[in-house]
């Protein structure tokens, strides 16, 4: 299993908003296609205006063929041009638990 975690900075201000076209316009899809939702955060401390989010596959393939259809899908294609407008810089990391981390299995 691997965890994909990506990190967006985003517009001072506008994590409210982000949220708002996320849940509203892509999440759904996102949950969907993608499937398994680790967490989804916003920094208090520390850096601030980021947008946290993580994401677990089975395997890199897995979350390749799950990222290819999630971008085919209309809803998501509808939502990423007013999602883009708050993004400052994104960063994606792909992480390997450790033997004794439990992350729960994938549906």
């Amino acid at each position: 299993m691997i965890v994909e975690m990506r990190t967006y900075t985003i517009q001072p201000g506008s994590t409210p908003e982000y949220f708002k076209v996320y849940e509203t316009m892509g999440m759904q899809a996102q949950k969907e296609i993608l499937g398994h939702m680790v967490g989804y955060y916003a920094t208090e401390i520390g850096e601030l205006n980021q947008v946290v989010h993580m994401w677990a596959y089975d395997s890199l393939d897995s979350r390749v063929e799950r990222r290819a259809k999630l971008m085919q899908d209309e809803r998501w294609q509808k939502m990423l041009p007013e999602l883009r407008k708050f993004i400052v810089f994104q960063k994606t990391q792909i992480l390997i638990p450790a033997p004794f981390a439990k992350i729960p299995k994938i549906n």
